[in-house]
């Protein structure tokens, strides 16, 4: 069986050491390729390159950036005609090793955060034949494993990878001050966004928009953040559209949000967990961003889900 170890050398908690005792413990079961990532988008390249070889496996080791880019490169551009044509087993099976600093997909994959913890639980799984079929998201002629949005996250999310870019380490403290620094600056602005949902009249001036495919939403250090508890891998998109950005109705949707029964409500609260498609239009182009990736401002996006989209190595659904 040929397998391809994408590494991201730059993600936040991947190091020489974990890489090498994961490449080592992946070779004693797999003809084995590693490569390390070089530029945005590589691990994409490599990911279509090791389809096109029928390659039976694809191990990645870094962030949700290098999943995202991984999984865009194994099934290539979404296609509504063809998205039929992929039966189980035309893709090489996925398997994630964290190594970034939020890793959200694989956690919610049930994959231990720690790269060492991962590595062994990887093996397991690969011994035992261990797989699942999950769904996926689209938007923007792109695949997203679990988040995509307009507005305040994708703002946090430039302002993330300007400091990433500019040497300082993206840890969950940064990720906080910078969340709170942008949302009290974004707060000041009217909202541009309307939310059409399918069946329902539009819903005009909302300020952010977060759309999941899965729960929880993020993590702040080992807390889950939930967004649409009833939102998975196996269900349709969750919808989660902010009608206020007053600190009144703010600070009790963030209790919410950290709450451990995770169900958030309010009446300046769009949200919805099971739908198969939305439409976020914008009055002037909105900052835009996908599994953590900002990919600039968009005047308008239509998000939709697609079930048993990728075959994953992981425990079976929680």
């Amino acid at each position: 069986m040929r397998a391809l170890l994408i590494v991201n050398p730059n993600a936040t908690s991947t190091t020489s050491q974990g890489r090498d005792l994961l490449a080592h413990a992946l070779a004693s079961r797999l003809q084995l390729e590693v490569v390390q990532t070089t530029h945005r988008g590589h691990a994409a390249e490599l990911a279509h390159r090791a389809a096109l070889e029928q390659m039976t496996h694809v191990i990645v080791h870094g962030g949700d950036g290098t999943v995202n880019e991984t999984v865009n490169g194994l099934l290539g551009a979404p296609r509504p005609e063809a998205m039929r044509d992929l039966p189980p087993g035309r893709t090489p099976l996925l398997g994630v090793v964290p190594g970034g600093s939020a890793n959200v997909f694989a956690r919610n994959l049930g994959i231990s955060p720690d790269p060492v913890a991962a590595t062994n639980q990887l093996l397991e799984l690969l011994a035992a034949g261990t797989t699942r079929r999950i769904g996926l998201g689209r938007c923007d002629n792109r695949w997203f494993t679990f988040t995509a949005g307009l507005g305040v996250d994708a703002l946090v999310v430039e302002a993330m990878e300007a400091a990433r870019a500019a040497g300082h380490p993206a840890t969950s403290g940064r990720y906080l001050r910078t969340t709170v620094r942008t949302f009290l600056k974004d707060r000041r602005r009217a909202p541009q966004l309307t939310v059409h949902l399918p069946g329902a009249e539009p819903v005009p001036e909302v300020h952010y928009a977060f759309v999941s495919n899965t729960n929880p939403w993020t993590y702040l250090e080992q807390r889950p953040v939930t967004t649409n508890p009833g939102t998975s891998f196996d269900t349709g998109l969750g919808v989660f559209a902010a009608l206020s950005m007053g600190l009144p109705t703010t600070m009790r949707l963030a209790r919410q949000l950290l709450a451990r029964s995770g169900d958030p409500r309010s009446p300046r609260l769009i949200r919805t967990d099971d739908v198969p498609t939305v439409r976020i239009t914008a009055e002037t182009p909105a900052a835009f961003q996908i599994d953590g990736d900002f990919l600039g401002r968009r005047s308008e996006v239509v998000f939709a889900t697609e079930p048993d989209m990728l075959t994953v190595a992981a425990p079976a659904a929680r």
